[in-house]
């Protein structure tokens, strides 16, 4: 294998989540990228923040945090993108994602060809998919030589079939909830049971992992023609903001040591129940903390 500079990229969308009574930084692009770099891992970030105070303070956020912001461009026309995000009862959050901003107008530029093409993994989500902006240069990054990693975010108005069909058909490795697994595999039929809509997807699209979420419930993966499941861990939940995105981040760190499934899907399990105990989705945490948090693994019913 070639020597790899940079062992994953990440593009998509960057902001803040406005909660009531605080902003946290966030986005699930750079969600992913943080916990890759609390994981030990080299990862960058493709994005685009607006010339503005709240564009200044997330680049400040990510750089003390110690993540590359050098790919992340300045747009003078737009602003740095907000999430306005209410908790439920449960924790579970629900997002109104502004339109219009600095990430959906993330441009193509001449070194993210060398920078993708040394790198082991190429991370990006189907809400990237909404502006022509950074569609055109997202459809153009894939086409280069790399392990392409979709992470379906399925957020009404932004949920377009021809899109997510298409991104589908050129993923190696595919994550969404059990939720979005069900409202895909909805457009091709009357489908019962997690098992059965899973290898209508992999089969229909060729794709080599598959993984999905289910919350308190752990994940299940269709690695090839091999089915993994985790009950999940039990947690005294803070909010479910980037639980998904440290759960994908914490399966890459381990699935590129050696492609065990099985320790990855566990470790993920894990990182992603922890993740969840904190507030946003860039808590500041030490990788220590995670074997030092009380968490028990679920026994199903």
């Amino acid at each position: 294998m070639m020597n790899k500079k940079n062992e994953v990229v990440c593009f998509g969308e960057i902001l803040w989540d406005v909660l009531p009574g605080q902003e946290l930084p966030g986005g699930a692009p750079m969600n992913v990228t943080y916990h890759l770099s609390k994981l030990g891992r080299k990862a960058t970030l493709i994005s685009r923040l607006g010339n503005d105070e709240r564009g200044i303070a997330l680049r400040k956020i990510f750089e003390d945090k110690g993540i590359d912001t050098s790919f992340v461009q300045v747009d003078a026309l737009h602003k740095t993108s907000i999430v306005l995000a209410t908790p439920n009862e449960a924790g579970d959050m629900k997002y109104d994602i502004v339109e219009d901003v600095a990430w959906d107008y993330i441009e193509k530029q001449p070194d993210h060809e060398t920078l993708i093409s040394q790198s082991r993994y190429f991370v990006f989500g189907s809400l990237a998919m909404r502006n022509k902006g950074s569609r055109d240069t997202l459809l153009a990054l894939m086409e280069l030589p790399c392990t392409k990693v979709l992470d379906i975010n399925l957020r009404a108005p932004f949920i377009n079939k021809e899109h997510i069909t298409y991104l589908l058909r050129k993923a190696d490795i595919v994550k969404m909830n059990e939720e979005e697994l069900g409202l895909v595999t909805g457009w091709y039929g009357d489908y019962i049971g997690i098992e059965e809509k899973m290898q209508l997807l992999q089969h229909r699209f060729n794709i080599e992992t598959l993984i999905v979420t289910r919350g308190a419930k752990g994940a299940a993966i269709k690695h090839q023609d091999h089915s993994y499941l985790h009950d999940g861990f039990k947690v005294q939940v803070a909010d479910t903001i980037g639980s998904g995105d440290s759960f994908l981040a914490a399966f890459l760190s381990k699935f590129m040591e050696n492609k065990n499934v099985d320790a990855a899907l566990t470790f993920a399990c894990k990182v992603g129940a922890f993740v969840a105990t904190k507030k946003g989705g860039c808590p500041d945490y030490d990788v220590s903390e995670i074997d030092r948090t009380n968490i028990i693994c679920s026994i199903p019913d």
